[in-house]
């Protein structure tokens, strides 16, 4: 169900951002009087799911889902329609428009992209705002998920002061701004240390596939159930937790190992219970469980929330997706410094499926459409033939200098192009098929 929910997520949010783009060539195309002979949603090589022809424009769905395309008459492009390439120039047609209208056309879908991001992100603001967990905030300290955190030097209740001595309000973005450090200083009983970064931190970050520390806190119980060891044995709302068989455990995280390691059998549990320390001996159960909800994160942390109203939302929305851009932009220039392992991390669209979340989450699913609007945009940018960068390229040269790039040379630098991005789809997938075993 889990591969369901989250493959449905992955089709809808492609399915928004591909129609959107390909309307951002289609509406300038039509102003500019082009002829549209295609507007597809995925792609339809031998059959297509739906189409219908109105006007000169065929409109249709694909059974690939994996893109989709606007065919504009009298430009060349994926199709590589070479046969009408050959005739004379029609007046409805692309290479028959001035310059300036094929630029605008051909940057109009990577402009639409970041519009909507803007605007997801401005309508998340306004409805849910910005919650975040300052890092100043995290009384008790991180805890150390797995072996890369101990490897850098952290330990269980480091307070994080720095990245490379500059303050991340955010604790969600620690890890992140540790990509691009060398250093991250921490308060370790209250003694400022300085950890030093790996240049493989990446590499190792990616072969983990999941955040290395996260806020520690306390296991404190906030109900029973009924008939489990906990109410058996006599625990009670607002125990406390802090040892089991003589092992501290402080923090809910390490009360999870004890428990983990100690399925069905006979523990003694060390708590506080009204300023005064107790052990209760319980069975736990097979699974790993005593049978309490513990206390939730946010009782123990002082969460911040920006609220926007609906003119505030534009601006912060804005805001955000300039920064996700700028951020992207930090990403993909890792992914050619070898050194970092960074290049590991590309994947296909297995690896965007498994991003969204497990169970249909509107502000998690608008949240990633928005970032896949940005690195949509972006990657269509960048000046590579067969990309809307690689027509934009050209444009600006005849623009320059007045002189036409020769069908043959577009026509060539088309199949360059699509050898490029065939190349990297398939090592993107391979990079994905690899992580699964």
């Amino acid at each position: 169900m889990e591969i369901l929910i989250k493959a449905s997520q992955l089709i809808l949010s492609l399915s928004i951002l591909v129609v959107l783009h390909e309307l951002g060539h289609f509406l300038p195309a039509k102003w500019f009087k082009m002829r549209v002979d295609k507007f597809y949603l995925f792609f339809d090589p031998w059959f297509s799911l739906f189409k219908i022809k109105k006007g000169d424009t065929e409109y249709g769905i694909g059974w690939i889902p994996l893109g989709g395309y606007v065919k504009i008459s009298g430009m060349i492009d994926e199709s590589m329609d070479k046969e009408q390439m050959k005739k004379p120039a029609e007046p409805w047609e692309f290479r028959a428009k001035p310059a300036w209208q094929r630029l605008i056309v051909m940057i109009g879908g990577v402009t639409v992209n970041m519009l909507l991001a803007m605007f997801i992100y401005a309508m998340l603001s306004f409805v849910y705002g910005e919650k975040y967990l300052p890092t100043a905030n995290l009384t008790n300290g991180i805890w150390c998920k797995d072996s890369l955190a101990f490897d850098i030097g952290f330990q269980n209740g480091d307070k994080i002061i720095s990245v490379d001595k500059k303050q991340v309000e955010n604790f969600q973005d620690v890890v992140h701004e540790m990509l691009y450090a060398s250093t991250v200083e921490v308060n370790r009983k209250g003694e400022d240390i300085s950890l030093e970064i790996p240049k493989d931190f990446i590499e190792k970050l990616i072969e983990k596939r999941s955040s290395f520390i996260a806020p520690a806190f306390p296991c404190e119980i906030d109900s029973l159930m009924k008939g489990m060891p906990a109410e058996k044995a006599g625990l009670m709302k607002g125990d406390r937790i802090i040892g089991v068989n003589d092992e501290p455990t402080e923090f809910f995280q390490a009360l999870s190992l004890q428990l983990e390691k100690n399925k069905g059998k006979e523990v003694a549990l060390k708590l506080i219970r009204t300023n005064d320390t107790a052990i209760i001996n319980l069975l736990v159960s097979e699974d790993g469980k005593l049978g309490f909800f513990p206390k939730q994160p946010d009782h123990y942390f002082d969460f911040k929330t920006r609220e926007y109203g609906f003119l505030e939302s534009f601006p912060a929305g804005i805001r955000r997706a300039n920064e996700k851009l700028s951020d992207y932009i930090r990403q993909f220039k890792l992914i050619f410094n070898f050194e970092t392992g960074a290049y590991k991390g590309v994947g296909s669209f297995i690896s965007i499926g498994n991003l969204f979340a497990p169970v249909w989450d509107w502000e998690s699913f608008w949240n990633l459409t928005a970032i896949l609007s940005i690195v949509l945009a972006f990657m269509n940018i960048l000046p590579i033939p067969a990309l809307d960068g690689g027509h934009v390229l050209f444009l600006l040269y005849e623009v320059v200098t007045g002189k036409t790039p020769s069908d043959k040379f577009l026509e060539i630098a088309q199949y360059i192009g699509m050898a490029i991005l065939l190349t990297l789809m398939v090592y993107a997938i391979g990079n994905d098929i690899f992580r699964l075993f």
